[in-house]
């Protein structure tokens, strides 16, 4: 029996966001704030994108994406931890653990190929811009989209499934507010070192190499901005890019710990706080930092708050 309910023996229990902490309550209410902010500042910054014609460029769809994903990851995270806390039902089922670690997974390898493209989209503007029409054409921009896409969902799904094949003898109590894969595995009684080995390997695939990448297309475009004549095409160019760089240093930075380090020395509550500030808190600050620097965005925001005070 958790929480007064019957839980099945195949359910996992949840033991939720930092249990130990004596103000628990307040701390689930402020997560719920900051998950309402995320998901109602980066629907609007969709809506304001696709609303507005002088934002359907490759730079805006990708940024357009970006939010999309900011606001299904925190949609899959946040409502089961809340539910469980308020109801006090802990448990979650075999299929509904699976499923939360398929769009988790899913949503972050394809934030992590977004990023990579956003800084690609921005080198090729910067570096190569008379080529910039021919080479980032609508096309192309949607086969990036969808290739980001069924690149998340095919490598999310291998590594969904074959973690949750491993036996569990022990308690099936997770050490977390939800389904993650590094916390799943130590669960389990059996050997998963060759696993664990290539969870690294990925890593490095779609971590290391895509923050490499993006580290590599912004030294080009800093050496370029150095060598421009115009001041205000230098500031606009590290206006946009200081952005994304920020934005990109919020993802990767704990994401690579976490997944590098995997069943390593840090503790339950080090995962926590850092899946708490990766994947709920930069979600809400992400429609900001793009918003606030991009004189476009902010344009657009300007014009459609005219039509409504027409309205």
């Amino acid at each position: 029996m958790v929480g007064g309910n019957a839980s099945s023996v195949t359910d996992f229990i949840l033991v939720g966001l930092f249990p130990e902490f004596q103000h628990s309550i307040v701390l689930n209410f402020v997560v719920i704030f900051i998950y309402i902010l995320a998901f109602l500042g980066n629907l609007f910054l969709i809506v304001l994108i696709w609303g507005d014609s002088r934002l359907h460029t490759p730079m805006y769809i990708l940024l357009s994406q970006l939010s999309l994903i900011d606001l299904t990851l925190t949609s899959t995270i946040v409502p089961k931890t809340a539910s469980n806390f308020f109801t006090g039902k802990k448990t979650i089922s075999w299929i509904g653990c699976g499923t939360q670690s398929f769009f988790y997974l899913m949503l972050g390898m394809s934030e992590c190929l977004i990023l990579t493209l956003m800084a690609y989209d921005r080198y090729v503007a910067v570096c190569i811009p008379l080529h910039y029409l021919t080479i980032m054409s609508p096309r192309f921009c949607l086969h990036m989209v969808a290739g980001c896409w069924i690149g998340g969902s095919i490598s999310s799904f291998i590594h969904t499934v074959y973690p949750m094949h491993f036996p569990i003898c022990g308690s099936r109590e997770i050490h977390h507010f939800f389904c993650e894969v590094p916390v799943l595995i130590k669960l389990s009684c059996e050997d998963t070192s060759v696993y664990q080995l290539v969870v690294v390997v990925t890593s490095i695939v779609l971590l290391v190499m895509p923050f490499s990448l993006i580290i590599a297309s912004y030294t080009l475009i800093f050496l370029t901005v150095l060598r421009m004549n115009s001041v205000k095409g230098r500031k606009k160019a590290l206006a946009t890019c200081s952005s994304h760089l920020t934005v990109v240093s919020l993802f990767f930075g704990p994401n690579i710990f976490i997944y590098m380090t995997f069943t390593s020395s840090h503790s339950p509550e080090q995962d926590q706080a850092l899946s708490l500030f990766s994947n709920i808190l930069t979600p809400m600050l992400n429609p900001l930092i793009y918003s606030l620097r991009n004189k476009e965005v902010v344009a657009a925001l300007m014009k459609l708050m005219g039509r409504c005070g027409v309205s």
